[in-house]
């Protein structure tokens, strides 16, 4: 009875080991979120991606800051969702960054791809407020609700027009080497797992639900380092527009033009 007393006393080793992976794949991302903001500013990529530049200070930040206020749940509450809230946004921004450094010298294609993100910009944060406006009088659960729906159709948004950047990636010049490849593999990859976290988060039950944060927090590491072996990568030669298949370019072009000014 006293061994059994004694047992029930401490979780299993499965219960146990989701908060210490938390722990320690926080601590990765962490390190790893500030050598990138290092690599940043020393290789001042910041001008060429000032979105993704934007994104991973601010990540990095509000990482510092987490880990300091987790004693303080509110704060850290806040903090957390808040954090979530930026990331959704930038995100969407950083795609769009993707796509205006491939059509920069096409005109047609580029106010094409503006319109299209201001337009899912405003439309996401209209769902967002209208949901927070619509739960019941607790903020934190109303913050947290509007946040996670917004989320999960901004992700559904990143992944698909990521899909259709890698897909047309022939006919758009891109090229694996390339620093826009690698800022869209690695959103691409945390993307889709983030997406696949928020589908199954109301599903499962909370051990399941710390494997599910595990899964999450695992996935951004590797993006990581994705970012990070493609920022610290030797230059490669700049894509001029020679370099891109100019022919569809041309031709997409030119029926976008033709579609705006009827």
């Amino acid at each position: 009875m006293v061994v059994s007393l004694a047992w029930e006393q401490y979780p299993s080793y499965w219960e146990m080991t989701p908060s210490y992976l938390i722990r320690d794949l926080g601590l990765v991302g962490l390190t790893l979120q500030g050598l990138l903001a290092l690599a940043i500013l020393a290789k001042r990529s910041w001008r060429r991606f000032p979105f993704f530049s934007v994104y991973l200070w601010s990540s990095f930040a509000f990482g510092i800051v987490g880990y300091t206020l987790q004693r303080s749940s509110i704060t850290y509450f806040y903090t957390y969702w808040a954090n979530e809230a930026l990331g959704i946004a930038l995100g969407l921004l950083i795609v769009y960054e993707i796509f205006r450094h491939i059509f920069s010298v096409h005109a047609a294609l580029l106010r094409l791809a503006t319109t299209t993100f201001r337009i899912a910009i405003v439309v996401l944060l209209s769902a967002g407020v209208i949901i927070f406006l619509m739960q019941p009088p607790s903020h934190t659960s109303s913050f947290k609700i509007a946040v996670m729906a917004v989320e999960q159709a901004a992700r559904i948004i990143e992944v698909g027009l990521l899909m259709i950047l890698f897909g047309c990636s022939a006919a758009f010049g891109l090229h694996w080497k390339q620093s826009e490849f690698g800022i869209a593999l690695g959103l691409g990859f945390f993307a889709t797992i983030e997406l696949v976290a928020i589908t199954l988060r109301p599903m499962v039950d909370p051990p399941g639900a710390a494997l599910v944060n595990v899964m999450r927090i695992a996935a951004f590491d590797c993006s990581l380092l994705i970012w990070l072996g493609y920022l610290l990568a030797p230059p490669e030669r700049p894509t001029t527009p020679v370099d891109v298949p100019k022919i569809q370019l041309e031709q997409w072009n030119q029926a976008v033009t033709e579609l705006i000014n009827r």
